[in-house]
């Protein structure tokens, strides 16, 4: 019998702002239209920030609503996957841990762009199983929309803003909830296909200014199209096979929340039907490394994901980045 110490979900919670951008809304400003939209993203409205608002903002706001979903608010560690920290020094961890009043625990950020709350999950498992801590709260969360260029069609009708939140104890790795195996992987060979030129040291120490455009997220779109449907099959495909899982086992499939395409795609490449698929990026866009966390706990709220469901859950995003994993859904109350 294997003593290993797993990571178990045991609380969830998730947050975005108030102020919503419809798709006729960026019609005012943009060279697009709401079918414009809808065909290739799939997406219907957005939530966004307000100004003076942070990330830090966002994952206080989740994570104390998984904090209230365990039960008793306790965490000995944080780990925040983001990739619009409030600020390049110090991480934004930190801050949110002091904020949520959980003392002088470590608390670290992650940035693997939209697969961070994967790249989370590894870490914070990781944290679990050397007994640095019982208990993990991992936050994922974006204000992404700070970083993109308002005049770019590609990525404004795209991303949003918003953050999801995890609770993670230690526990047994067959009890509901426990973290799967996870694959994880990367390629900064292909970085170019989704970045911020602008505000590192490659730029800062050149002593050269950086071109506006250069301040903004951008991706090509082509390319990341292939490589997000490429990627997210095999490491689903792996997962599952980790855990002992074929295709027709898995109740629930939930990926990164990048475009509507891309789920159906990949789901159609698992064999996985459409009933078994969560989605909420008509919704809420595209929130960066918080989709899962958010769809998760919005599908646990609603009842499209109950206890006892297999979920396999996938990932995408620049670096390149990406990653796979599986758990079985466990009783878990939502704020």
């Amino acid at each position: 019998m294997s003593t290993r110490r797993a990571a178990v979900v045991c609380g969830i919670g998730s947050y975005v702002p108030p102020d919503v951008v419809t798709n006729e809304d960026l019609a005012r400003s943009l060279d697009t239209s709401d079918d414009w939209i809808r065909s290739r993203t799939g997406i219907a409205r957005r939530c966004v920030v307000a100004p003076g608002t942070a990330t830090s903002d966002l994952a206080v706001e989740a994570g104390l609503r998984a904090l209230k979903s365990a039960g008793d608010g306790r965490a000995g560690a944080v780990v925040l996957a983001t990739t619009t920290p409030d600020q390049p020094c110090p991480a934004t961890a930190p801050q949110v841990a002091a904020r949520l009043g959980l003392g002088e625990v470590p608390a670290f950020d992650v940035a693997a762009v939209c697969s961070g709350f994967l790249y989370g999950l590894a870490s914070s498992a990781g944290l679990i199983a050397a007994g640095v801590t019982d208990r993990v709260l991992l936050i994922a969360a974006d204000a992404f929309t700070t970083i993109i260029n308002p005049e770019d069609r590609t990525t404004a009708v795209i991303f949003a803003d918003g953050a999801g939140a995890v609770l993670l104890r230690a526990g047994s790795p067959r009890e509901p909830g426990a973290v799967g195996p996870l694959v994880l992987g990367s390629d900064g060979g292909l970085s170019h296909l989704i970045e911020v030129p602008a505000g590192g040291s490659r730029q800062r120490s050149s002593g050269r200014e950086p071109a506006p455009e250069d301040r903004f997220f951008r991706m090509v779109g082509r390319d990341t199209y292939r490589h997000a449907v490429e990627r997210m099959t095999v490491t689903s495909t792996e997962a599952a096979e980790r855990a002992g899982w074929r295709p027709c086992d898995v109740d629930r499939f939930a990926a990164h929340q990048a475009n509507a395409r891309i789920l159906e795609a990949v789901s159609e490449r698992l064999g996985i039907s459409g009933e078994r698929r969560l989605s909420n990026i008509a919704r809420v866009g595209n929130t960066g490394a918080a989709s899962l966390p958010l769809l998760l706990a919005e599908s646990a709220a609603d009842g499209r994901l109950t206890a006892g469901h297999r979920l396999l859950l996938t990932a995408f995003g620049g670096g390149l980045s990406w990653g796979a994993t599986t758990l079985v859904w466990p009783e878990v109350q939502t704020i």
